[in-house]
């Protein structure tokens, strides 16, 4: 009996595996900053706390604390959040409103808490709460907010790693949780750090999907070093393959893109080291329905062809072949008649272009003609009282005048823009006859010079 007692006694022992599994079991119930500092712990103790599931465990109780009110007492996150820095933390909306303010700090009180975690632990907790079904704005915003926190100050490896810890989580949020500032000011800070190609991809796929909140001021970005560009025209051209990939989401986003990149051209076009074929790559990306109008984009061809004046005709006319002739306004149409940078085919099918367009309205049906925003010719009283007498018939014969009168009206403003053109071009014939007639004197004097020799050149067929 003596020598069965030591053996009751250690099976009565408690187990310390069993202890063990029964905190962590326990550790949701935990005070709140208590769950905090078996977090900061689990850190230190990697991979150790990781193997033995751990870290699991205090993460878990972590996000499950996060679902919850405020503990009474605890400071909000905005109370002492930085003012300067390149991220800006927000609520979901600007208004100043007192039940919104306190609703977005009710989601956020937590941010403070763990602003101090490791950027590993970061990711892993904004991985647990999308999981767990939480607001994606939330999670952007706590990304950010982190970011903001701790990007003043820290190394270029903190700072790397932060920035992918970041980027791998929001890459995987909805498209208008993440703000488009936010990413841009990301994209600033990790110019000069290197990012692995795979943070690169999700970073330049996300700013490509909210491609049509950018500004001009976001778009540009400087060139590496060494390239001798001013601007990194091929990250751009990245951020526009990303946005026509992922689906523009509906046709006033296509436009702002389109709006977006014909400003982005204009100022791009100036930089001498601007290859013809970088140019046109950009002015052709976009599908036709993204541009409704494209004197914009005129504009900057335009400008590209006054800065590089070495084109040759070719290229230059495969620089105009992203232009939509028939896009153009009656104006743009004109100027470019009597631009001598254009080359004369361009400006001929601009002629005809506009030319096809009055010949539609020509043969149009005049039953399909409507009136015009200029009023008709002021009526008589004799012809009011008429319309006013008709017995409630809209008009009657009175109708079919108007749409008519508007018919000729549309014709004779056609007629007028014809005639504008038609004059540009007679004034570009006209320098051209110059030119020849300068040609010729100067050849003639060359072979006066060169009588002795045995070859001449021959006049261009073009001043023959």
């Amino acid at each position: 009996m003596a020598a069965d007692a030591p053996e009751a006694a250690s099976t009565a022992a408690p187990s310390l595996v069993r202890m063990t599994e029964k905190a962590l079991e326990e550790m949701p119930h935990w005070p709140w900053h208590a769950v905090v500092d078996a977090v900061k712990q689990c850190q230190r103790l990697l991979p150790l706390a990781d193997t033995t599931g751990a870290f699991d465990a205090a993460v878990a109780a972590l996000v499950s604390h996060m679902t919850v009110p405020p503990p009474a007492g605890d400071a909000t996150p905005t109370s002492s959040s930085p003012e300067s820095s390149a991220f800006r933390f927000s609520c979901d909306t600007k208004s100043s409103s007192l039940s919104l303010r306190g609703s977005c700090i009710s989601r956020t009180w937590w941010f403070e808490d763990l602003v101090s975690l490791r950027p590993g632990t970061v990711e892993r907790v904004a991985a647990a709460l999308v999981a767990r079904g939480t607001d994606h704005r939330i999670v952007a915003r706590f990304l950010f907010y982190y970011l903001k926190c701790r990007i003043a100050g820290a190394s270029a490896e903190d700072k790397k790693a932060m920035l992918e810890a970041s980027v791998t989580v929001m890459s995987g949020l909805d498209r208008s949780a993440v703000s488009s500032k936010g990413l841009f000011g990301i994209l600033r800070i990790a110019a000069p750090l290197k990012l692995t190609d795979a943070c690169q991809q999700r970073l330049v796929a996300m700013i490509g999907r909210k491609l049509d909140h950018a500004t001009l001021d976001n778009l540009l970005v400087p060139a590496p070093a060494g390239t001798g560009s001013l601007y990194d025209v091929n990250l751009v051209l990245r951020f526009l393959e990303a946005f026509l990939r992922g689906g523009a989401p509906d046709e006033l986003a296509r436009l702002k893109v389109g709006r977006l990149v014909d400003l982005y051209l204009a100022e791009v076009a100036p930089d001498p080291s601007l290859r013809p074929a970088k140019f046109l790559e950009f002015a052709t990306a976009l599908p036709a329905p993204a541009r409704d109008c494209h004197d914009a984009l005129y504009r900057a061809i335009d400008v590209y062809f006054q800065v590089h004046g070495r084109l040759t005709e070719e290229e230059k006319m495969k620089i105009c072949r992203g232009l939509s002739y028939e896009k153009l306004s009656p104006e743009c149409c004109k100027h470019l008649a009597r631009n001598g940078a254009f080359p004369t085919r361009a400006a001929v099918q601009a002629l005809a272009s506009q030319h096809t367009v009055l010949k539609s309205l020509v043969l149009r049906d005049p039953a399909e003609l409507k009136p015009v925003a200029p009023s008709p010719p002021p009526s008589t009283g004799k012809r009011r009282e008429t319309c006013y007498d008709d017995g409630g018939r809209g008009g009657g014969e009175n109708d079919g005048q108007v749409i008519l009168y508007a018919g000729r009206l549309d014709l004779t403003l056609e007629n007028q823009n014809l005639r504008s053109l038609l004059d540009g071009m007679h004034w570009r014939v006209m320098e051209l006859e110059k030119v020849c007639s300068r040609m010729k004197t100067q050849m003639t004097k060359m072979k006066a010079r060169r009588a002795g020799s045995r070859t001449a050149r021959s006049l261009p067929r073009m001043c023959s």
